[in-house]
C-alpha cells in the first residue's frame, strides 16, 4: 500500500486527487468552516504575533489557496505535501514534503489518515490472526501471524471473533496522530476523516480502491488510490464529531435563500443559493456530513 501510493510512480506521485474523487478540501465554503475554526482557536490563544495554519496531506492546494483569501496576512500558511507546488497558489503559501516541528495555530488533516498505509487482519479457519498478504493483481491470502501490538490493538480496538472477519489495524493511523498533534506547541490539530466505531465496524473490512470517479478493486500497482476508513475513537481525541454536526456548530448556511432575493438582487440570490448548495453536500449525512471530525487541543 505504501509503495503503491508513496513509492516511485505512485499514484500519489502522480496523479491529483480531484481528477478521481471529490472531497471535502476542494469546495470553497468548507475553507470558509475552516477559517472560522482557525479564527476561533487564534482568538482562544490570545491572537499570538505568529499564528501558522498548516494543510497536511494538501493535493492540489485547494483548500490552502482558499484559505488564503479569508485569513489575513498575519497567518501564515503551510501545506505539506510530496508533489510539487501548483503555480497558481499565492506566493505566501509554504509548499514544503515533511511536518513543522513546531506549530502555533491550527494543524488540519483533511482526508488523510485514511490513506496512512496500514495491514489488514483476517481470521483463518482455525481462528488465528493472521495479516493479509497481496499481490501485484489484487489476490489476497492469509499469511504469517499478527505480532503482539498488532494482536493486543485487535483484541481492544476490533476484535475478530470469526473466521472469514477482517479489519485493518489502526496504529499507523494513530501514529500519524500523534505525530500532528505532537507538533502542535499550542493550538488544535483537526483531521477529518470517514471512519467508524466501536459500534459500526465494518465486519469485512473497508479497504478499496479509487480510480476516475469510481470503486476499483484496490489492486496495489499504483494505477488507483487504496484507502480504508479509520478507526476513529481508536485514535484519542477531546472531541469527536460528525461533520455535519461541526459545520452546523461554525454555522455554515444551510438554508436555500428566499424566494424574493432573486427578485430583488438576482446575483446575491444566485451567491447565496451556491453556497446553500455546497453546504447541503458537506453536510449530507448520507455523504460528506457523515465524515468525522477528530479535534485535539494539547494544553501550551
Amino acid at each position: 500500500m505504501d509503495r503503491a501510493l508513496y513509492g516511485p510512480g505512485g499514484f500519489y506521485r502522480r496523479e491529483l486527487p480531484r481528477h478521481h474523487f471529490s472531497t471535502s478540501a476542494q469546495t470553497p465554503v468548507f475553507a470558509e468552516a475552516v477559517a472560522r475554526l482557525a479564527d476561533a482557536v487564534d482568538a482562544g490563544l490570545g491572537r499570538p504575533e505568529a499564528f501558522e495554519v498548516v494543510d497536511v496531506g494538501a493535493g492540489n492546494g485547494e483548500l490552502i489557496g482558499h484559505l488564503d483569501s479569508l485569513l489575513d496576512e498575519r497567518a501564515r500558511l503551510t501545506a505539506v505535501e510530496l508533489r510539487p507546488k501548483p503555480g497558481d497558489l499565492p506566493e505566501r503559501v509554504n509548499w514544503q514534503s515533511h511536518l513543522p516541528d513546531r506549530v502555533v495555530g491550527l494543524v488540519v488533516a483533511c482526508e488523510l489518515l485514511d490513506n496512512v498505509p496500514c495491514d489488514v487482519a483476517v481470521v483463518d479457519p482455525e481462528g488465528g490472526l493472521r495479516y493479509e498478504e497481496v499481490d501485484e493483481h489484487g489476490e489476497t491470502r492469509p499469511g504469517g501471524p499478527v505480532d503482539d501490538a498488532d494482536a493486543k490493538w485487535l483484541d481492544e480496538w476490533w476484535p475478530l471473533p470469526e473466521p472469514g472477519r477482517r479489519a485493518e489495524i489502526g496504529r499507523p493511523r494513530e501514529r500519524m496522530w500523534e505525530a500532528l498533534t505532537g507538533r502542535v506547541a499550542s493550538g488544535t490539530a483537526l483531521a477529518i476523516d470517514y471512519g467508524h466505531t466501536r459500534a459500526d465496524r465494518p465486519e469485512a473490512g473497508s479497504m478499496s480502491g479509487f480510480r476516475g470517479g469510481g470503486t476499483v478493486r484496490p489492486v496495489p500497482d499504483g494505477s488507483c488510490d487504496i484507502t480504508a476508513h479509520v478507526a476513529v475513537d481508536a485514535l484519542g481525541s477531546d472531541r469527536l464529531v460528525t461533520q455535519r454536526e461541526a459545520l452546523r456548530d461554525l454555522g455554515l448556511p444551510v438554508e436555500r435563500p428566499p424566494l424574493s432575493l432573486a427578485y430583488r438582487d438576482p446575483t446575491r440570490y444566485a451567491v447565496d443559493l451556491a453556497r446553500a448548495s455546497a453546504s447541503a453536500r458537506l453536510t449530507d449525512p448520507g455523504g460528506l456530513g457523515a465524515h468525522w471530525w477528530i479535534l485535539s487541543s494539547p494544553v501550551a
